[in-house]
């Protein structure tokens, strides 16, 4: 968690610099762009443009690449070249390829997305912990690996939390109106939104953002 329990905010899909400036203003703690993907994302954002927008960030802002890809080497040089501050592994990586970009970080925060489905095997959750700094709960579908709009099954997602062996950011169709049962629900050290905070052209609106960040903070795990 952050400040005095309060959820750490990470708002994903960033992709313009009017959408940096609105997290940035809503005191967001964890900023997302979207770059080598596998599966359809609207905001999907080419290298050189992932790096321009990361470049007119404070220089101690917490920028996160969120990446499909699941080649260590590929991933790491992405990093590199587009200069974030952290990685978010979105893609089916396996434990090994997990542990290889987390030794080759260099101090950078490595997160591990997990995709919630029903029926979903809990075995293995605690291994998943130790590759990564913190496991991201999102949901899926055929075509995306986030994104969805959608709400999976927070009951889940509280069992993973419980056996994770690592602090558990919650996302997957979270809105300003639904963070709060979310955090009462699952406990997660952090929350994380994209498209429940976008206006009808799918940028972020200034509102939505604001009052998601409000809510989350306001939350606390009891």
């Amino acid at each position: 968690m952050g400040v005095d329990g309060a959820m750490r905010v990470k708002v994903c899909g960033i992709r313009s610099a009017e959408d940096l400036m609105i997290v940035l203003e809503a005191g967001v703690d964890d900023i997302g762009f979207i770059c080598g993907t596998t599966h359809f994302s609207e905001d999907s954002l080419t290298p050189d443009e992932a790096s321009r927008l990361v470049a007119l960030a404070p220089a101690d802002a917490s920028t996160v690449l969120v990446t499909h890809l699941v080649d260590p080497a590929q991933i790491l040089a992405l990093a590199d070249h587009i200069g974030v501050r952290g990685i978010q592994l979105h893609g089916p990586v396996d434990d090994a390829a997990a542990a290889s970009v987390r030794a080759g970080a260099f101090g950078r925060r490595v997160t591990r997305a997990l995709h919630v489905v029903a029926g979903m095997g809990l075995a293995e959750i605690s291994s998943l912990g130790r590759t990564a700094d913190a496991l991201l709960l999102d949901s899926r579908t055929a075509e995306r690996l986030g994104g969805t709009g959608q709400v999976h099954d927070w009951s889940i997602s509280a069992r993973i939390r419980e056996l994770a062996g690592a602090p558990v950011i919650l996302a997957g169709g979270l809105t300003p109106e639904n963070v709060a049962e979310a955090i009462a629900v699952v406990r997660p050290a952090g929350v994380d939104a994209n498209s429940g905070l976008e206006d009808v052209r799918g940028d972020k609106d200034a509102g939505r953002v604001r009052e998601f960040v409000e809510r989350a903070r306001a939350a606390r795990a009891s």
